[in-house]
């Protein structure tokens, strides 16, 4: 028994302490919901949860033995997040050109833009979650994964709620075509700066 509640208590402080920083990821994404009606709400809940478990199966890939991506370069996926930040920064340069309003305040606007923001924001988990899925054996990384999901599930839910304050929400409605890309530019560019990549690539 107290290795079951050993192994949850450890999950779930793994699990938060890896993720703290995807809650302001999972609150930009439902403020730029509400405010502008993209990504939808499915989608962020299915991209977060797909972008986890790509992260655990190349994490438990990673603790068979076999390397998927090598340590020295996941920091390269904070390029999706500015990336996606620099194209919604465009749209709205142009929009403003144009003489229109701008566009809806969505960087990512579909599923596939919400794992891709996941994985890059989480790739840094792998070096965490590769040698403890090594080191307890089957059962407990079972339960360390269900722990997960339903960590994924409290994130999301705590993201909701911090993006459904009216006040916010009309701050970004005027503001957020700007703001939210900014906001995706820092973190894709603290998520490279944080893993040391663009040192050993330039």
């Amino acid at each position: 028994m107290d290795g079951i509640l050993g192994t949850l208590a450890s999950a779930v402080g793994m699990f938060a302490g890896t993720n703290v920083d995807d809650i302001i990821v999972l609150t930009v994404l439902f403020l730029s919901s509400r405010a502008g009606g993209a990504p939808r709400t499915w989608q962020i809940w299915t991209g977060q949860y797909l972008g986890i478990a790509a992260l655990v199966l190349v994490s438990v890939v990673a603790a068979l033995g076999l390397t998927i991506v090598p340590d020295d370069y996941v920091g390269l996926l904070g390029l999706v997040p500015f990336g996606l930040g620099i194209w919604a920064l465009v749209r709205a340069l142009r929009a403003r050109a144009d003489g229109s309003d701008g566009p809806a305040p969505a960087v990512a606007s579909g599923l596939a833009s919400v794992i891709g923001v996941t994985v890059a924001n989480g790739a840094d988990n792998i070096s965490v979650y590769t040698p403890v899925f090594r080191a307890v054996g089957v059962g407990p990384t079972i339960l360390t994964i269900a722990v997960f999901a339903a960590g994924v599930a409290v994130w999301c839910l705590v993201g909701a709620w911090l993006g459904s304050h009216t006040k916010v929400v009309a701050v970004i409605e005027r503001y957020g075509q700007w703001i939210v890309p900014l906001v995706f530019m820092a973190i894709g560019a603290f998520i490279a700066l944080e893993s040391g990549v663009l040192g050993k690539i330039l």
